[in-house]
């Protein structure tokens, strides 16, 4: 799913291919990258949860003006993904409402 000749942009350079780890699992990525690029390649749509209606938000605006690509990365809660270059063993998590993790039963 990746971009790699973009009909205005022209080609994408090549850059060093890396891994981050979403809720635990591999995901290839490209080092700079936004992390929702790299998790939208490997097909994850979804990056968040809301508070009041725990309803699924993915990429909306994709320039770090809204907050639905919002995620934890490397415990950090409320991390634009849209704008967060990638960094090899980057940690990405799911964020539910307001930065928390999903509660275990």
């Amino acid at each position: 799913m990746r971009i790699t000749d973009h009909p205005i942009l022209g080609p994408a350079e090549a850059g060093r291919e890396i891994t981050i780890f979403y809720n635990g699992a591999p995901v290839p990525a490209v080092e700079g990258e936004p992390i929702a690029a790299a998790l939208m390649n490997a097909g994850v749509r979804s990056f968040r949860r809301t508070a009041k209606r725990d309803e699924p938000r993915g990429i909306f605006c994709a320039i770090g003006r809204c907050t639905d690509c919002m995620m934890i990365v490397n415990g950090k809660p409320n991390v634009r993904t849209c704008i967060t270059g990638a960094a090899d063993g980057m940690r990405v998590e799911t964020q539910y409402g307001y930065g928390g993790r999903k509660e275990q039963a």
